[in-house]
Protein backbone atom coordinates (compact mmCIF):
# COMPACT_ATOMS: atom_id res chain seq x y z
CA UNK A 1 0.00 0.00 0.00
CA UNK A 2 1.42 3.35 -1.02
CA UNK A 3 1.20 6.26 1.44
CA UNK A 4 2.09 9.88 0.89
CA UNK A 5 4.76 10.87 3.41
CA UNK A 6 5.69 14.40 4.36
CA UNK A 7 9.08 15.67 5.54
CA UNK A 8 8.63 14.13 8.96
CA UNK A 9 7.95 10.70 7.42
CA UNK A 10 4.37 10.76 8.73
CA UNK A 11 1.40 9.91 6.53
CA UNK A 12 -0.65 12.89 5.42
CA UNK A 13 -4.32 12.88 6.54
CA UNK A 14 -6.91 11.67 4.04
CA UNK A 15 -9.34 14.43 3.17
CA UNK A 16 -12.93 13.77 4.33
CA UNK A 17 -15.88 13.96 2.02
CA UNK A 18 -18.00 17.04 2.48
CA UNK A 19 -21.06 16.63 4.69
CA UNK A 20 -24.41 17.40 3.16
CA UNK A 21 -27.67 17.62 5.08
CA UNK A 22 -30.42 15.17 4.20
CA UNK A 23 -33.55 16.75 2.76
CA UNK A 24 -36.55 16.56 5.13
CA UNK A 25 -38.78 15.23 2.33
CA UNK A 26 -39.83 11.57 2.76
CA UNK A 27 -40.65 9.38 -0.23
CA UNK A 28 -42.05 5.88 -0.63
CA UNK A 29 -41.06 3.52 -3.39
CA UNK A 30 -42.60 0.55 -5.17
CA UNK A 31 -40.51 -2.09 -6.92
CA UNK A 32 -43.03 -2.77 -9.65
CA UNK A 33 -42.66 -6.29 -11.15
CA UNK A 34 -42.91 -5.20 -14.75
CA UNK A 35 -41.93 -2.64 -17.34
CA UNK A 36 -43.18 0.87 -16.59
CA UNK A 37 -42.89 3.61 -19.15
CA UNK A 38 -43.44 7.30 -18.37
CA UNK A 39 -46.75 7.10 -20.19
CA UNK A 40 -47.93 4.03 -18.23
CA UNK A 41 -47.38 5.26 -14.68
CA UNK A 42 -51.08 5.74 -14.06
CA UNK A 43 -51.77 2.23 -15.36
CA UNK A 44 -49.20 0.77 -12.95
CA UNK A 45 -50.72 2.65 -10.01
CA UNK A 46 -54.15 1.39 -11.00
CA UNK A 47 -52.88 -2.19 -11.11
CA UNK A 48 -51.59 -1.73 -7.56
CA UNK A 49 -55.06 -0.89 -6.29
CA UNK A 50 -55.09 2.85 -6.86
CA UNK A 51 -53.48 5.82 -5.18
CA UNK A 52 -55.81 5.63 -2.18
CA UNK A 53 -54.77 2.05 -1.47
CA UNK A 54 -51.08 2.97 -1.59
CA UNK A 55 -51.58 5.97 0.68
CA UNK A 56 -53.47 3.87 3.18
CA UNK A 57 -50.79 1.19 3.29
CA UNK A 58 -47.84 3.57 3.59
CA UNK A 59 -49.46 5.61 6.37
CA UNK A 60 -49.67 2.62 8.72
CA UNK A 61 -47.28 2.89 11.64
CA UNK A 62 -47.43 -0.81 12.58
CA UNK A 63 -46.92 -3.91 10.50
CA UNK A 64 -50.32 -5.55 10.18
CA UNK A 65 -51.62 -8.52 8.24
CA UNK A 66 -53.60 -6.27 5.90
CA UNK A 67 -50.60 -4.04 5.10
CA UNK A 68 -50.16 -5.77 1.78
CA UNK A 69 -50.18 -4.54 -1.76
CA UNK A 70 -51.33 -6.74 -4.62
CA UNK A 71 -50.55 -6.12 -8.25
CA UNK A 72 -53.00 -7.47 -10.78
CA UNK A 73 -51.55 -8.43 -14.11
CA UNK A 74 -55.05 -8.70 -15.56
CA UNK A 75 -57.06 -5.93 -13.90
CA UNK A 76 -60.79 -6.28 -14.07
CA UNK A 77 -60.67 -10.08 -14.22
CA UNK A 78 -61.66 -11.59 -10.84
CA UNK A 79 -60.25 -15.00 -11.83
CA UNK A 80 -56.67 -13.72 -12.18
CA UNK A 81 -54.26 -14.46 -9.35
CA UNK A 82 -52.67 -11.21 -8.08
CA UNK A 83 -49.06 -11.04 -6.90
CA UNK A 84 -48.78 -10.07 -3.21
CA UNK A 85 -46.17 -7.57 -2.09
CA UNK A 86 -44.90 -6.64 1.36
CA UNK A 87 -44.29 -3.17 2.75
CA UNK A 88 -40.85 -3.13 4.41
CA UNK A 89 -38.81 -0.42 6.11
CA UNK A 90 -35.88 1.00 4.20
CA UNK A 91 -33.05 3.53 4.66
CA UNK A 92 -32.42 4.56 1.08
CA UNK A 93 -31.76 7.88 -0.59
CA UNK A 94 -33.52 9.21 -3.64
CA UNK A 95 -31.22 10.80 -6.21
CA UNK A 96 -32.24 12.84 -9.18
CA UNK A 97 -29.80 12.22 -12.02
CA UNK A 98 -29.76 14.51 -15.04
CA UNK A 99 -27.78 13.69 -18.17
CA UNK A 100 -26.81 16.39 -20.56
CA UNK A 101 -25.46 15.40 -23.94
CA UNK A 102 -22.64 17.26 -25.57
CA UNK A 103 -23.45 18.72 -28.91
CA UNK A 104 -21.01 17.85 -31.66
CA UNK A 105 -19.57 20.75 -33.70
CA UNK A 106 -21.45 21.51 -36.88
CA UNK A 107 -20.21 19.46 -39.81
CA UNK A 108 -18.33 17.02 -37.58
CA UNK A 109 -19.36 13.34 -37.55
CA UNK A 110 -21.00 12.18 -34.27
CA UNK A 111 -18.65 10.58 -31.81
CA UNK A 112 -19.86 7.32 -30.29
CA UNK A 113 -17.48 7.57 -27.37
CA UNK A 114 -18.50 11.06 -26.33
CA UNK A 115 -19.78 10.99 -22.73
CA UNK A 116 -22.48 13.27 -21.48
CA UNK A 117 -22.50 15.37 -18.36
CA UNK A 118 -24.26 13.86 -15.35
CA UNK A 119 -25.46 15.77 -12.34
CA UNK A 120 -26.90 14.09 -9.22
CA UNK A 121 -29.06 15.81 -6.65
CA UNK A 122 -30.33 14.37 -3.38
CA UNK A 123 -34.06 15.06 -3.20
CA UNK A 124 -35.32 12.92 -0.30
CA UNK A 125 -35.20 9.85 1.90
CA UNK A 126 -36.95 6.54 1.19
CA UNK A 127 -38.33 5.16 4.47
CA UNK A 128 -40.62 2.43 3.08
CA UNK A 129 -40.72 0.36 -0.04
CA UNK A 130 -42.97 -2.30 -1.51
CA UNK A 131 -41.23 -5.43 -2.66
CA UNK A 132 -42.68 -8.25 -4.71
CA UNK A 133 -40.79 -11.46 -4.04
CA UNK A 134 -43.56 -13.92 -4.86
CA UNK A 135 -43.96 -15.82 -8.10
CA UNK A 136 -46.67 -14.86 -10.51
CA UNK A 137 -47.99 -18.41 -10.21
CA UNK A 138 -50.40 -19.88 -12.71
CA UNK A 139 -52.98 -17.69 -14.38
CA UNK A 140 -56.49 -19.05 -14.95
CA UNK A 141 -58.42 -18.54 -18.16
CA UNK A 142 -62.02 -19.63 -17.62
CA UNK A 143 -64.62 -19.22 -20.30
CA UNK A 144 -65.96 -15.70 -19.79
CA UNK A 145 -69.17 -16.67 -21.61
CA UNK A 146 -69.95 -19.30 -18.98
CA UNK A 147 -72.92 -18.46 -16.72
CA UNK A 148 -70.71 -18.64 -13.64
CA UNK A 149 -68.29 -16.11 -15.11
CA UNK A 150 -71.15 -13.78 -15.96
CA UNK A 151 -72.50 -14.17 -12.42
CA UNK A 152 -69.15 -13.19 -10.95
CA UNK A 153 -68.91 -10.09 -13.09
CA UNK A 154 -72.50 -9.15 -12.32
CA UNK A 155 -71.72 -9.34 -8.58
CA UNK A 156 -68.87 -6.85 -9.03
CA UNK A 157 -71.10 -4.51 -11.02
CA UNK A 158 -74.11 -5.02 -8.68
CA UNK A 159 -76.34 -5.87 -11.63
CA UNK A 160 -79.59 -6.54 -9.77
CA UNK A 161 -81.50 -7.57 -12.88
CA UNK A 162 -79.01 -10.30 -13.78
CA UNK A 163 -78.70 -11.53 -10.19
CA UNK A 164 -82.48 -11.77 -9.85
CA UNK A 165 -82.88 -13.77 -13.04
CA UNK A 166 -79.85 -16.04 -12.58
CA UNK A 167 -80.41 -19.79 -12.49
CA UNK A 168 -77.89 -22.45 -11.52
CA UNK A 169 -76.70 -24.13 -14.74
CA UNK A 170 -76.99 -27.88 -15.15
CA UNK A 171 -73.79 -29.74 -14.39
CA UNK A 172 -73.06 -32.74 -16.62
CA UNK A 173 -72.59 -36.01 -14.81
CA UNK A 174 -69.43 -36.78 -16.75
CA UNK A 175 -66.63 -34.53 -17.98
CA UNK A 176 -67.30 -34.64 -21.71
CA UNK A 177 -64.54 -33.19 -23.87
CA UNK A 178 -65.10 -30.05 -25.89
CA UNK A 179 -62.83 -27.95 -28.14
CA UNK A 180 -60.69 -25.42 -26.35
CA UNK A 181 -61.93 -21.84 -26.72
CA UNK A 182 -60.34 -19.90 -29.55
CA UNK A 183 -60.84 -16.50 -27.99
CA UNK A 184 -58.23 -14.92 -25.77
CA UNK A 185 -58.77 -11.91 -23.54
CA UNK A 186 -57.65 -8.67 -25.09
CA UNK A 187 -55.99 -7.53 -21.87
CA UNK A 188 -53.59 -10.44 -21.48
CA UNK A 189 -50.62 -8.70 -23.08
CA UNK A 190 -51.04 -5.55 -21.02
CA UNK A 191 -48.11 -6.21 -18.71
CA UNK A 192 -46.62 -9.45 -20.00
CA UNK A 193 -43.69 -9.95 -22.28
CA UNK A 194 -44.96 -10.77 -25.80
CA UNK A 195 -42.65 -13.80 -25.84
CA UNK A 196 -44.80 -15.34 -23.10
CA UNK A 197 -47.90 -15.20 -25.29
CA UNK A 198 -46.64 -17.35 -28.14
CA UNK A 199 -49.10 -19.98 -29.33
CA UNK A 200 -48.39 -23.17 -31.19
CA UNK A 201 -49.31 -23.56 -34.84
CA UNK A 202 -52.06 -26.04 -33.99
CA UNK A 203 -53.67 -23.54 -31.64
CA UNK A 204 -53.54 -20.80 -34.28
CA UNK A 205 -55.15 -23.10 -36.88
CA UNK A 206 -58.03 -23.96 -34.51
CA UNK A 207 -56.96 -27.61 -34.12
CA UNK A 208 -55.90 -27.32 -30.51
CA UNK A 209 -56.50 -29.95 -27.85
CA UNK A 210 -59.94 -30.44 -26.36
CA UNK A 211 -60.75 -29.85 -22.72
CA UNK A 212 -63.41 -30.98 -20.28
CA UNK A 213 -66.68 -29.12 -19.90
CA UNK A 214 -66.57 -29.67 -16.15
CA UNK A 215 -66.51 -26.24 -14.52
CA UNK A 216 -63.34 -25.94 -12.48
CA UNK A 217 -63.30 -22.26 -11.57
CA UNK A 218 -60.56 -20.69 -9.48
CA UNK A 219 -61.28 -20.12 -5.80
CA UNK A 220 -62.94 -16.84 -4.80
CA UNK A 221 -59.94 -15.92 -2.63
CA UNK A 222 -56.33 -16.80 -3.31
CA UNK A 223 -53.91 -17.71 -0.57
CA UNK A 224 -51.10 -15.32 0.32
CA UNK A 225 -48.86 -18.17 1.44
CA UNK A 226 -45.98 -18.06 -1.01
CA UNK A 227 -43.68 -20.68 0.52
CA UNK A 228 -44.58 -24.26 -0.48
CA UNK A 229 -45.49 -26.52 2.40
CA UNK A 230 -44.90 -30.25 2.83
CA UNK A 231 -48.46 -31.43 2.29
CA UNK A 232 -47.68 -35.15 2.64
CA UNK A 233 -50.88 -36.16 0.90
CA UNK A 234 -52.38 -39.51 1.91
CA UNK A 235 -55.57 -41.18 0.88
CA UNK A 236 -58.38 -41.27 3.40
CA UNK A 237 -58.17 -44.57 5.20
CA UNK A 238 -61.96 -44.56 5.69
CA UNK A 239 -62.72 -44.21 1.99
CA UNK A 240 -63.94 -47.08 -0.14
CA UNK A 241 -64.99 -47.64 -3.74
CA UNK A 242 -68.74 -47.87 -4.25
CA UNK A 243 -70.13 -49.32 -7.47
CA UNK A 244 -73.54 -48.34 -8.85
CA UNK A 245 -75.32 -49.49 -12.00
CA UNK A 246 -77.57 -47.23 -14.02
CA UNK A 247 -80.94 -48.94 -14.34
CA UNK A 248 -81.68 -47.37 -17.74
CA UNK A 249 -78.38 -47.85 -19.55
CA UNK A 250 -76.84 -50.63 -17.45
CA UNK A 251 -73.62 -48.63 -17.20
CA UNK A 252 -71.45 -49.34 -14.20
CA UNK A 253 -70.04 -46.37 -12.34
CA UNK A 254 -67.57 -46.24 -9.48
CA UNK A 255 -67.11 -43.53 -6.91
CA UNK A 256 -65.19 -43.15 -3.67
CA UNK A 257 -67.26 -42.62 -0.52
CA UNK A 258 -66.39 -42.16 3.14
CA UNK A 259 -67.73 -45.16 5.02
CA UNK A 260 -67.04 -43.49 8.39
CA UNK A 261 -68.98 -40.31 7.71
CA UNK A 262 -71.06 -38.99 10.57
CA UNK A 263 -74.74 -39.82 10.56
CA UNK A 264 -77.31 -37.85 12.46
CA UNK A 265 -79.17 -39.96 15.00
CA UNK A 266 -81.27 -37.29 16.64
CA UNK A 267 -84.67 -38.21 18.05
CA UNK A 268 -87.83 -37.42 16.13
CA UNK A 269 -89.09 -33.94 17.05
CA UNK A 270 -92.40 -32.17 16.52
CA UNK A 271 -93.93 -28.79 17.21
CA UNK A 272 -96.88 -28.30 19.53
CA UNK A 273 -99.13 -27.49 16.55
CA UNK A 274 -98.30 -30.72 14.71
CA UNK A 275 -101.47 -32.86 14.61
CA UNK A 276 -99.83 -36.28 14.97
CA UNK A 277 -97.11 -37.67 17.17
CA UNK A 278 -94.42 -40.11 15.97
CA UNK A 279 -95.13 -43.79 16.53
CA UNK A 280 -91.72 -45.11 15.53
CA UNK A 281 -88.12 -43.87 15.26
CA UNK A 282 -86.69 -42.38 12.04
CA UNK A 283 -85.47 -44.77 9.38
CA UNK A 284 -81.79 -43.93 9.89
CA UNK A 285 -82.15 -44.66 13.61
CA UNK A 286 -84.05 -47.90 13.01
CA UNK A 287 -81.26 -49.21 10.79
CA UNK A 288 -78.80 -49.00 13.68
CA UNK A 289 -80.92 -50.93 16.17
CA UNK A 290 -78.63 -53.94 16.03
CA UNK A 291 -75.52 -51.89 16.96
CA UNK A 292 -76.50 -51.05 20.53
CA UNK A 293 -76.74 -52.73 23.91
CA UNK A 294 -80.05 -54.59 23.82
CA UNK A 295 -80.25 -55.00 27.59
CA UNK A 296 -79.94 -51.26 28.13
CA UNK A 297 -82.52 -50.62 25.41
CA UNK A 298 -85.01 -52.89 27.18
CA UNK A 299 -84.40 -51.07 30.44
CA UNK A 300 -85.15 -47.71 28.82
CA UNK A 301 -88.29 -49.10 27.19
CA UNK A 302 -89.51 -50.39 30.55
CA UNK A 303 -88.90 -46.97 32.11
CA UNK A 304 -91.03 -45.34 29.42
CA UNK A 305 -93.76 -47.86 30.12
CA UNK A 306 -93.76 -46.87 33.77
CA UNK A 307 -93.76 -43.16 32.94
CA UNK A 308 -94.44 -41.84 29.44
CA UNK A 309 -92.64 -38.48 29.79
CA UNK A 310 -89.21 -37.88 31.29
CA UNK A 311 -86.67 -35.10 31.42
CA UNK A 312 -83.13 -36.10 30.63
CA UNK A 313 -82.07 -35.47 34.21
CA UNK A 314 -84.83 -37.59 35.72
CA UNK A 315 -84.24 -40.41 33.23
CA UNK A 316 -80.48 -40.45 33.75
CA UNK A 317 -81.01 -40.59 37.50
CA UNK A 318 -82.66 -43.98 37.03
CA UNK A 319 -79.47 -45.43 35.51
CA UNK A 320 -75.96 -46.01 36.71
CA UNK A 321 -72.99 -43.90 35.69
CA UNK A 322 -71.77 -46.52 33.22
CA UNK A 323 -75.23 -46.80 31.66
CA UNK A 324 -75.50 -43.03 31.30
CA UNK A 325 -72.13 -42.97 29.58
CA UNK A 326 -73.31 -45.63 27.17
CA UNK A 327 -76.53 -43.68 26.45
CA UNK A 328 -74.56 -40.54 25.63
CA UNK A 329 -71.97 -42.32 23.51
CA UNK A 330 -74.28 -44.56 21.50
CA UNK A 331 -76.50 -41.71 20.14
CA UNK A 332 -79.10 -44.35 19.24
CA UNK A 333 -80.68 -45.49 22.49
CA UNK A 334 -82.88 -42.48 23.21
CA UNK A 335 -84.04 -41.95 19.57
CA UNK A 336 -85.20 -45.60 19.57
CA UNK A 337 -87.43 -45.06 22.59
CA UNK A 338 -88.92 -41.58 22.42
CA UNK A 339 -89.52 -38.33 20.59
CA UNK A 340 -89.29 -34.69 21.77
CA UNK A 341 -91.35 -31.51 21.61
CA UNK A 342 -89.59 -28.41 20.35
CA UNK A 343 -91.96 -26.04 22.13
CA UNK A 344 -94.97 -26.03 24.40
CA UNK A 345 -95.44 -27.22 28.00
CA UNK A 346 -93.44 -30.41 27.35
CA UNK A 347 -90.58 -28.71 25.59
CA UNK A 348 -87.29 -30.69 25.61
CA UNK A 349 -88.86 -33.63 27.39
CA UNK A 350 -88.55 -37.25 26.23
CA UNK A 351 -91.98 -38.66 25.30
CA UNK A 352 -92.82 -42.27 24.59
CA UNK A 353 -93.78 -43.11 21.01
CA UNK A 354 -97.51 -42.90 20.21
CA UNK A 355 -98.24 -41.09 23.49
CA UNK A 356 -99.82 -37.66 22.97
CA UNK A 357 -99.82 -35.57 26.17
CA UNK A 358 -102.05 -32.98 24.48
CA UNK A 359 -104.96 -35.47 24.60
CA UNK A 360 -104.49 -36.84 28.13
CA UNK A 361 -105.36 -34.51 31.05
CA UNK A 362 -103.25 -36.67 33.39
CA UNK A 363 -100.19 -35.60 31.44
CA UNK A 364 -100.36 -32.23 33.24
CA UNK A 365 -98.14 -33.77 35.92
CA UNK A 366 -95.41 -34.21 33.31
CA UNK A 367 -95.32 -30.55 32.31
CA UNK A 368 -91.93 -28.96 32.71
CA UNK A 369 -90.94 -25.74 34.47
CA UNK A 370 -87.54 -24.26 33.84
CA UNK A 371 -85.73 -21.08 34.82
CA UNK A 372 -82.05 -20.30 35.07
CA UNK A 373 -80.18 -19.13 38.12
CA UNK A 374 -78.90 -15.76 36.90
CA UNK A 375 -77.27 -15.16 40.29
CA UNK A 376 -74.85 -18.03 39.85
CA UNK A 377 -71.88 -17.55 37.50
CA UNK A 378 -71.10 -20.59 35.40
CA UNK A 379 -67.96 -22.32 36.61
CA UNK A 380 -66.42 -25.65 35.76
CA UNK A 381 -64.41 -27.75 38.20
CA UNK A 382 -60.78 -28.29 37.40
CA UNK A 383 -59.40 -31.55 36.09
CA UNK A 384 -57.72 -32.22 39.42
CA UNK A 385 -60.97 -31.71 41.31
CA UNK A 386 -62.86 -34.05 39.01
CA UNK A 387 -60.10 -36.62 39.34
CA UNK A 388 -60.24 -36.54 43.14
CA UNK A 389 -64.02 -36.72 43.09
CA UNK A 390 -63.95 -40.03 41.28
CA UNK A 391 -62.92 -41.86 44.42
CA UNK A 392 -63.76 -41.76 48.10
CA UNK A 393 -66.72 -40.61 50.14
CA UNK A 394 -67.24 -37.45 48.07
CA UNK A 395 -68.07 -39.56 45.05
CA UNK A 396 -70.59 -41.62 47.03
CA UNK A 397 -72.23 -38.49 48.38
CA UNK A 398 -72.51 -36.98 44.92
CA UNK A 399 -73.94 -40.18 43.49
CA UNK A 400 -76.63 -40.17 46.16
CA UNK A 401 -77.33 -36.52 45.50
CA UNK A 402 -77.51 -37.12 41.77
CA UNK A 403 -80.25 -39.71 42.18
CA UNK A 404 -82.59 -37.06 43.64
CA UNK A 405 -81.41 -34.01 41.71
CA UNK A 406 -84.63 -33.94 39.68
CA UNK A 407 -86.84 -33.77 42.78
CA UNK A 408 -87.78 -30.52 44.53
CA UNK A 409 -88.93 -30.73 48.15
CA UNK A 410 -88.64 -27.06 49.10
CA UNK A 411 -85.88 -27.63 51.67
CA UNK A 412 -83.01 -29.30 49.82
CA UNK A 413 -81.00 -27.63 47.07
CA UNK A 414 -79.63 -30.32 44.80
CA UNK A 415 -78.60 -28.24 41.81
CA UNK A 416 -78.39 -24.66 40.67
CA UNK A 417 -80.56 -24.85 37.55
CA UNK A 418 -84.29 -25.38 38.04
CA UNK A 419 -85.77 -27.81 35.54
CA UNK A 420 -88.50 -29.81 37.20
CA UNK A 421 -91.49 -31.75 36.08
CA UNK A 422 -94.60 -31.17 38.16
CA UNK A 423 -94.73 -34.83 39.17
CA UNK A 424 -91.23 -34.47 40.67
CA UNK A 425 -92.24 -31.57 42.95
CA UNK A 426 -92.99 -33.01 46.40
CA UNK A 427 -93.14 -29.76 48.35
CA UNK A 428 -96.51 -29.90 50.24
CA UNK A 429 -97.67 -26.41 49.30
CA UNK A 430 -96.73 -26.76 45.63
CA UNK A 431 -98.12 -30.28 45.45
CA UNK A 432 -101.50 -29.13 46.71
CA UNK A 433 -101.55 -26.34 44.12
CA UNK A 434 -100.65 -28.80 41.35
CA UNK A 435 -103.34 -31.31 42.33
CA UNK A 436 -106.17 -28.79 42.55
CA UNK A 437 -109.02 -30.06 40.35
CA UNK A 438 -110.46 -26.57 39.80
CA UNK A 439 -107.19 -25.35 38.23
CA UNK A 440 -107.66 -27.29 34.99
CA UNK A 441 -108.96 -26.31 31.59
CA UNK A 442 -110.86 -28.44 29.12
CA UNK A 443 -108.37 -28.28 26.24
CA UNK A 444 -104.60 -28.21 26.25
CA UNK A 445 -103.04 -24.77 25.82
CA UNK A 446 -99.76 -24.07 24.07
CA UNK A 447 -98.37 -22.04 26.96
CA UNK A 448 -99.92 -23.40 30.14
CA UNK A 449 -100.81 -26.93 29.08
CA UNK A 450 -103.79 -28.32 31.02
CA UNK A 451 -103.69 -25.62 33.72
CA UNK A 452 -105.53 -22.33 33.82
CA UNK A 453 -103.27 -19.36 33.23
CA UNK A 454 -103.82 -17.92 36.70
CA UNK A 455 -103.16 -21.23 38.47
CA UNK A 456 -100.05 -21.97 36.44
CA UNK A 457 -98.62 -18.50 37.16
CA UNK A 458 -99.12 -19.07 40.88
CA UNK A 459 -97.25 -22.37 40.71
CA UNK A 460 -94.35 -20.72 38.91
CA UNK A 461 -94.28 -17.81 41.37
CA UNK A 462 -94.09 -20.05 44.44
CA UNK A 463 -91.56 -22.42 42.87
CA UNK A 464 -89.32 -19.54 41.82
CA UNK A 465 -89.46 -17.91 45.27
CA UNK A 466 -88.71 -21.14 47.12
CA UNK A 467 -85.90 -22.09 44.75
CA UNK A 468 -84.08 -18.75 44.99
CA UNK A 469 -84.60 -18.66 48.73
CA UNK A 470 -82.68 -21.92 48.95
CA UNK A 471 -79.93 -20.39 46.85
CA UNK A 472 -79.67 -17.51 49.31
CA UNK A 473 -79.31 -19.98 52.19
CA UNK A 474 -82.71 -20.11 53.89
CA UNK A 475 -85.84 -22.10 53.01
CA UNK A 476 -88.96 -20.05 52.31
CA UNK A 477 -91.97 -20.65 54.53
CA UNK A 478 -95.49 -21.19 53.27
CA UNK A 479 -96.56 -17.91 54.94
CA UNK A 480 -94.01 -16.00 52.87
CA UNK A 481 -95.31 -17.61 49.69
CA UNK A 482 -98.94 -16.84 50.52
CA UNK A 483 -98.07 -13.21 51.24
CA UNK A 484 -96.18 -13.07 47.95
CA UNK A 485 -99.19 -14.41 46.07
CA UNK A 486 -101.49 -11.82 47.66
CA UNK A 487 -99.07 -8.94 46.95
CA UNK A 488 -98.52 -9.91 43.32
CA UNK A 489 -102.15 -10.81 42.61
CA UNK A 490 -103.23 -7.52 41.03
CA UNK A 491 -100.02 -6.61 39.17
CA UNK A 492 -99.50 -10.14 37.91
CA UNK A 493 -103.04 -10.35 36.57
CA UNK A 494 -102.70 -7.13 34.58
CA UNK A 495 -99.27 -8.04 33.22
CA UNK A 496 -100.39 -11.55 32.37
CA UNK A 497 -103.48 -10.26 30.56
CA UNK A 498 -101.48 -7.79 28.51
CA UNK A 499 -98.77 -10.34 27.77
CA UNK A 500 -101.17 -13.09 26.75
CA UNK A 501 -103.20 -10.86 24.49
CA UNK A 502 -100.37 -11.02 21.96
CA UNK A 503 -100.20 -13.98 19.63
CA UNK A 504 -97.62 -16.62 20.40
CA UNK A 505 -94.78 -16.93 17.96
CA UNK A 506 -94.06 -20.33 16.53
CA UNK A 507 -90.78 -21.62 17.82
CA UNK A 508 -88.96 -22.64 20.94
CA UNK A 509 -89.07 -19.35 22.86
CA UNK A 510 -92.73 -19.05 23.84
CA UNK A 511 -92.21 -18.71 27.60
CA UNK A 512 -93.82 -22.13 28.19
CA UNK A 513 -90.77 -23.15 30.16
CA UNK A 514 -91.73 -20.74 32.93
CA UNK A 515 -88.89 -18.31 32.42
CA UNK A 516 -89.06 -14.75 33.67
CA UNK A 517 -89.75 -11.85 31.37
CA UNK A 518 -86.82 -10.04 29.81
CA UNK A 519 -87.15 -7.08 32.18
CA UNK A 520 -87.21 -9.27 35.27
CA UNK A 521 -84.28 -11.33 34.06
CA UNK A 522 -82.23 -8.19 33.29
CA UNK A 523 -83.01 -6.74 36.75
CA UNK A 524 -82.01 -10.00 38.42
CA UNK A 525 -78.72 -10.16 36.51
CA UNK A 526 -77.97 -6.55 37.48
CA UNK A 527 -78.66 -7.28 41.14
CA UNK A 528 -76.47 -10.37 41.00
CA UNK A 529 -73.59 -8.40 39.49
CA UNK A 530 -73.87 -5.70 42.16
CA UNK A 531 -73.92 -8.31 44.91
CA UNK A 532 -70.80 -10.02 43.57
CA UNK A 533 -68.97 -6.70 43.25
CA UNK A 534 -69.93 -5.72 46.79
CA UNK A 535 -68.71 -9.04 48.19
CA UNK A 536 -65.44 -8.70 46.27
CA UNK A 537 -64.97 -5.15 47.61
CA UNK A 538 -65.64 -6.23 51.19
CA UNK A 539 -63.21 -9.14 50.94
CA UNK A 540 -60.47 -6.81 49.68
CA UNK A 541 -61.00 -4.47 52.62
Amino acid sequence: MDLDLDATNEPSPIPRAPERPLPPVVFYSVEYPGYVKPTSVQLAVSNLGGQDKLDQVFKRTTQRADALVEVSLRPGNPFAHPIPGDVVNANNLLLKVVKRKRKAPSGAPPSDGAAGEYTAKLVGVLSKTVRFRSMADYQYFPDMNDPVSKLRLAMDEMDANFLGSYQIPHEPSEATPSPAPQTVDNDIDMNLDPELLGMSESAKDGAGPSRSTLRLFPPPLFSRQTIPQNYNFKANSASMISTTIDEETGEERKRIINKMRWKGYGPASIMFDDPRVPDKPPQAVEEGRGQIDQALLKKLESLFQQRPVWTRMSLFNQCSTAENREILNSKLLLPLCCYVFQDGPWRDTLVRFSYDPRKDPDSRFYQRLYFRNANHPISRPSVTTRRHDRYGELRLDRDAERKTSHIFDGTTLTKETAAFQLCDIVDPMLKSMIERPDALRETCHERDGWFLSHAFEQIKTVLRHKFFSLLEGHPATDEECRALLVASEGAAAKASLAHRSSKLRAGRHNMAKGAMSQEEAAALRLRATLDRNMKSFQSQR
